[in-house]
């Protein structure tokens, strides 16, 4: 499309009033932000001693589990979802004929780098056995490259320190569903609406 054409609407700016042009407003908006944190409560946190509360812990996006099932197994079925929606990619599946009759797949090797991880939940949300999760813990250190570097067993076993504190999405659905809606106690129950 060409510069002259019919067909671009040219939108000219309207010029600064007074108020714009100077800088009064703009520094009285910075003192009052600055005044109200002189008065307002502190949010220091004292780290090591005391551990920072999150509103809402299951919304936080931190250190990655590997979710187990009802009968301890990996719950993950190597479907490489999460892998190919990480835009880091720092996931590396290495999947493997399954022991169990329920799947075909399952995760011989399941590494995360965490060095390369960005905590953006992409992985969470592709998942369709919600077997990947971000957890709330956020302390999160190494004294090597290859200690930030998580393997399956060091997956499962966060998902051993957190699942108390934290349920499996999977489990809060199926619990919050169970709360709001009383299901039949058997069959009759649904026959005799007919």
């Amino acid at each position: 499309m060409k510069p002259d054409s019919s067909e671009i609407r040219w939108v000219d700016e309207s010029p600064l009033n007074m108020g714009e042009r100077s800088y009064l407003p703009l520094f009285w908006d910075g003192l009052t932000t600055t005044f109200r944190h002189l008065i307002g409560p502190k949010l220091t946190v004292q780290f090591p001693e005391e551990r920072h509360q999150f509103p809402d812990p299951l919304i936080y996006r931190g250190v990655h589990r590997l979710n187990r099932d009802e009968q301890g197994r990996v719950k993950c079925v190597a479907c490489f979802l999460c892998a190919t929606a990480c835009p880091a990619h720092c996931i590396d599946i290495v999947a493997g004929p399954s022991p169990w009759p329920d799947r075909e797949k399952y995760p011989v090797v399941f590494n995360i780098d965490m060095l390369r991880c960005i905590f953006c939940g992409m992985c969470e949300e592709a998942c369709p056995v919600d077997a990947i999760e971000l957890t709330s813990l956020y302390d999160l250190s190494g004294k090597s490259r290859e200690e930030m570097i998580f393997d399956k067993e060091k997956l499962l076993s966060i998902y051993d320190q957190t699942k108390d504190q934290e349920p499996p999405g999977w489990l809060r659905g199926k619990r919050e569903i169970e709360d709001l809606i009383e299901l039949p106690q058997d069959d009759q129950d649904l026959t005799q609406d007919k």
